[in-house]
């Protein structure tokens, strides 16, 4: 018998509503000593997924008019009896009917254990039980899409289909064990090794898909770089619509990174406003410079601001330290400053860099000026493509290095088959790599691993 949990489902504040979520055997029985339907009925009597209207009261003091919603048994969200109460909402209301809730019985959810409960009761597995975290804190409409595939199953049943085809081999080795000493031959070994050539290109298809899905859910990175004073800070504080930065005509005001998201057409990118290069012996400065490139050679995307009032001076000065971070990036260079030269100067500026591959930018960060083009041609860059209903892509670290631990035991497979490695062995290092699909999903896994999972949930999920 599990016992009955409670907690508010609904973001903290004062709303319109909010929502208090109760699960476990006996949740039903212990709103109904509170609740006094308008119907006059008790809800024990009354069917699963039904909506009742009716007061709560503790004792002569009424609390609130509410809306009671019952899910009975295993037709509920954690698989188990499940009461959800939308009341008014006063933080005032909330606090007391909680307060209420835990007198007459029930104790505070900790973070996710209503989906941890979920998972417990087979309602979905771990990598689903993961994917409602992320559905939550989807914002952008790839990271929604992703997080709705993996919560349908589409990953889980990639993992099954590989851990049914690593069983069949294991199994057929295994048999050979039994038979070791009639030298007896079940499994074709290049029938085998064919099928092991098959699984390690699907785990690395899924490992490989992780570095997309991470941009997806964390957003791309983008560096805004360039010297001090051409325009970086305007830029961000104009990208994310918010005085984030601190802007000034001193050279050197920013001297460490600032990061924030912003969703442009849909995709999400992770803005990163860097430290001014230039030549300096200001201790701080000088450690925010470095920062500047290891944010560099993190970044997906490249803006190089360049001042259109003294553009050769600026690029002679850090062509040299520059240029060979660049490489495999996307670069857009932004000639920043646009209003403060003349028409037909822009021609000479087209001619700068030829040896690198960028798209090019006239804009002004302080007038606005031509700033919608350069959120077309960043959505442009991220060069995220359509994903579809049953596109499998990895988001989550713990899956992705599970993955690749699964990888490393499936070469070790195909040497032992080219090496002709004793079939122990051979056995060994499958069912390693099926231990490893299996923690994804949950099918192996530990108390220390699911603590760690759901309490990065928040309560009431």
């Amino acid at each position: 018998m599990s016992e009955v949990i409670c907690a508010i489902s609904t973001p903290p504040g004062m709303g319109a509503i909010a929502v208090i979520r109760l699960s476990g055997e006996g949740s039903v029985a212990l709103v109904d000593s509170i609740f006094q339907a308008a119907s006059g009925k008790k809800l024990e009597s009354l069917p699963s997924h039904t909506v009742h209207f009716g007061r709560i009261s503790d004792g002569e003091e009424l609390l609130d008019e509410v809306l009671v919603t019952l899910f009975r048994g295993s037709r509920s969200f954690t698989g188990e009896e499940s009461v959800e109460i939308s009341c008014h909402g006063s933080i005032y209301i909330q606090q007391r009917l909680m307060e209420l809730l835990i007198t007459q019985g029930a104790r505070m959810a900790e973070a996710g254990e209503f989906t941890r409960r979920a998972f417990r009761n087979g309602r979905f597995d771990l990598s689903q039980a993961e994917a409602v975290a992320d559905l939550i804190a989807s914002s952008s409409r790839a990271s929604h899409r992703v997080a709705m595939n993996q919560m349908r199953g589409g990953f889980a049943r990639k993992l099954a289909e590989l851990r049914d085809k690593l069983l069949q081999f294991v199994s057929l080795i295994e048999l050979e064990l039994d038979f070791s000493e009639e030298d007896v031959e079940f499994a074709n070994r290049e029938k085998l090794y064919e099928l092991t050539n098959e699984i390690e290109q699907e785990i690395q298809t899924l490992a490989d898909s992780f570095r997309l899905g991470n941009a997806i859910k964390s957003g791309i990175p983008v560096a805004i770089i360039g010297e001090t004073n051409v325009g970086k800070s305007t830029l961000l504080n104009l990208l994310l619509n918010e005085e984030k930065a601190i802007v000034s005509d001193v050279h050197g005001t920013t001297r460490d990174v600032i990061e924030d998201t912003m969703n442009i057409g849909g995709v999400m990118f992770r803005f990163i406003d860097t430290a001014g290069i230039r030549q300096t012996v200001d201790a701080i400065e000088t450690m925010g410079i470095a920062r500047t490139f290891r944010k560099i050679e993190q970044a997906s995307i490249v803006l190089w601001m360049i001042d259109m009032t003294t553009p050769r001076a600026q690029i002679e000065g850090l062509a040299t330290s520059i240029l060979p971070t660049l490489k495999d990036k996307q670069v857009i260079l932004l000639f920043n400053k646009v209003d403060l030269i003349p028409d037909e100067q822009r021609a000479d500026f087209a001619n700068l860099l030829p040896a690198l591959n960028a798209d090019r930018l006239f804009i002004s960060a302080k007038r606005q000026q031509n700033t919608d083009q350069l959120q077309e041609i960043l959505v442009k860059a991220a060069a995220i493509p359509s994903i579809g209903e049953d596109d499998v892509i990895v988001t989550n670290l713990r899956h992705y290095e599970s993955l690749n631990s699964a990888l490393n035991a499936v070469r070790r497979v195909k040497e032992g088959l080219e090496t002709g490695i004793t079939h122990d062995f051979l056995s060994q290092d499958i069912r390693e790599c099926m231990f490893y699909l299996g923690e994804i999903t949950g099918q192996i896994s530990t108390e220390e691993i699911l603590g760690n999972i759901f309490s990065r949930f928040c309560i009431g999920k």
